[in-house]
């Protein structure tokens, strides 16, 4: 499949680059997913590309962009807050794009980029005049930072999540895995619609050891099964 570029309008300081993959065929879920990439790669990392495909192949419209940090080719992150507007910005341009039609919105992102989408699901007030969100899918939520002490609060604001939300997590992954996750979460009151997808063996881009004899295509495609279905239900 071959994604549509376009830029997502700002000033010249936060016009980013974007790209929309559309559903192939006649299998079309009614949704727009916007999916938001991790700290260390653009929207076109191999990751990215390949799970925005799958997912148009299995009837999502699929948007994803630059933060602008990426945009500038610089190597770290714009704090939250940049990266939460951007975002924001990223789904009116979608939405608003002339190709997407779906009626429901889904946000989400790899590693960081999931994160900021729930930092988004938290705050549903700060929203512009778009749809709210139907969904929240975070591919590798980072818990903690690898071999070393959490930084900042990642859970205080997913036990305010009110929007469903699949976190999609490998059994291996340095930054926790879900049980981890689950333990985290497990004082909130009331419980946040929180799913967990373990990834057997999965590290933080789900990718299992030659030893297990598992198919590693066969692994993702089993996850972008399960999320296509995921959406489907919302």
């Amino acid at each position: 499949m071959s994604p549509v570029a376009f830029k997502l309008p700002g000033d010249p300081d936060t016009t980013v680059a974007a790209a929309l993959y559309a559903p192939e065929g006649d299998r079309q879920l009614d949704a727009l997913f916007v999916f938001a990439h991790g700290a260390g790669a653009g929207h076109f990392h191999p990751f990215m590309a390949n799970y925005a495909s799958a997912l148009a192949s299995r009837g999502v419209t699929v948007v994803t962009f630059n933060f602008p940090y990426m945009e500038k080719k610089r190597r770290t992150p714009d704090r939250a807050p940049v990266l939460e507007d951007a975002f924001r910005r990223a789904v009116v341009g979608a939405v608003e794009h002339r190709h997407v039609k779906a009626k429901k919105l889904f946000i989400g992102g790899k590693s960081m980029g999931g994160r900021m989408a729930t930092h988004l699901g938290a705050y549903l007030d700060k929203w512009p005049a778009v749809p709210k969100p139907s969904g929240i899918i975070a591919f590798g939520y980072p818990l903690s930072p690898p071999r070393g002490k959490r930084t900042g609060d990642r859970v205080a604001h997913l036990k305010a999540l009110t929007v469903p939300t699949l976190i999609v997590q490998g059994t291996r992954d340095p930054f926790g895995g879900p049980d981890e996750i689950t333990e985290a979460l497990a004082d909130a009151s009331p419980k946040p619609p929180i799913e967990i997808l373990p990834v057997e063996g999965g590290d933080h881009s789900f990718a299992v050891l030659k030893s297990s004899g598992r198919d590693q295509n066969l692994v993702h495609a089993e996850i972008q099964d399960a999320v296509a279905e995921w959406i489907a239900k919302r």
